[in-house]
């Protein structure tokens, strides 16, 4: 996929109609952009569009990546996109810092993220604590990663001098970081951390990739993979975007009522490469985490402005209006 070529498309159709604020066309293109799209926790974009549930709804969607979603992000408050899928946890970030996103459909229950040692560390690395003069991989600097990169250290007691993070994104670099001893523990998600688990060069120090770890970890549920999108989008594209949740909605539907081997089957074969049977087990094990309705978890957007609060200066500095952050009013239309 050349999300370059496409970005630039996006752009040129945000210029003509004159940015975020056009008129709604039937012909009007949506760009969304994912954080990584071959990442499991954001199987659903690539999936509600290999379903053909964008063109049920009657939209032109495209469906384009960044390796993080902080990249992504960017990109959407430039208006080169008009939504990202990425972690819930941005736009509480965002409006902190003075730009409107609000959270459309939630695609996943926990972060499935997990923070592992490298083998050979493994020994002298135990808890959170341990890493203390360390170097930390995450996807990006700025991304969800790093924000709960930071919580984890500041839970064991750790100041922000106390250890390095660094960006290696997620996949061939993150492993590579890893191998080359450039890391000696990272926050990534399946399928990356699945191989580096199955080789036996990895090992869970923290595991987000269930409901019990995660609040065993982060002291409630983080509801992380979503559709976001700028609020004056929404507000001035009521009808896309009800569309949008719609596909989003049945995709999660699917999910649910299929098999991880049927769901792959539907994949391109690069998003598991050589390891298609690893992927489907980590897929399987991930399952029940993906929402079932896309409804926001009721004290989740609470628990992750606490956690932010906790290491970002502008949210803790400022008033964060959580019920501008998410809105149920789609995932409610769409269950009619």
């Amino acid at each position: 996929m050349n999300h370059l070529t496409r970005i630039v498309g996006a752009t040129a159709v945000a210029i003509a109609l004159g940015g975020l604020a056009g008129t709604v066309g039937a012909a009007e293109k949506i760009t969304i952009m994912v954080g990584g799209i071959n990442k499991l926790i954001y199987l659903p974009a690539i999936l509600t569009e290999r379903l053909g549930y964008f063109k049920q709804e009657g939209l032109d969607v495209d469906v384009v990546t960044e390796p993080a979603g902080v990249n992504a992000e960017d990109e959407m408050i430039a208006g080169a996109v008009q939504g990202v899928v990425g972690f819930y946890d941005h736009t509480i970030d965002l409006q902190s810092k003075g730009t409107e996103v609000v959270s459309l459909v939630q695609l996943t229950r926990t972060p499935g993220e997990v923070e592992l040692v490298s083998t050979r560390d493994a020994a002298r690395i135990r808890t959170p604590a341990d890493l203390k003069g360390r170097v930390l991989g995450v996807t990006d600097l700025g991304s969800s990663t790093d924000f709960l990169t930071q919580y984890l250290m500041t839970g064991a007691g750790l100041s922000r001098h106390d250890y390095t993070m660094v960006a290696v994104s997620a996949g061939t670099t993150f492993i590579d970081a890893m191998r080359n001893h450039r890391i000696a523990a990272g926050m990534t998600t399946d399928p990356t951390a699945a191989v580096l688990l199955a080789g036996g060069e990895a090992k869970i120090l923290v595991d987000l990739r269930t409901e019990a770890g995660t609040r065993a970890a982060l002291g409630g549920d983080y509801p992380a993979g979503c559709l976001y999108m700028p609020s004056a989008w929404v507000e001035s594209h009521r009808g896309d975007a009800g569309k949008l949740v719609r596909a989003f909605v049945k995709t999660l539907h699917y999910i649910h009522s299929h098999s991880a081997s049927q769901i792959v089957a539907l994949l391109p074969p690069s998003y598991y490469g050589r390891h298609r049977a690893l992927y489907t087990t980590a897929l399987e094990a991930f399952l029940p985490m993906f929402s079932s309705d896309g409804r926001m978890p009721a004290d989740g957007p609470a628990n992750v402005l606490r956690l932010l609060s906790t290491i970002e200066p502008s949210v803790k500095s400022g008033y964060v209006d959580l019920s501008k952050t998410y809105t149920s009013d789609f995932v409610d239309a769409a269950a009619h």
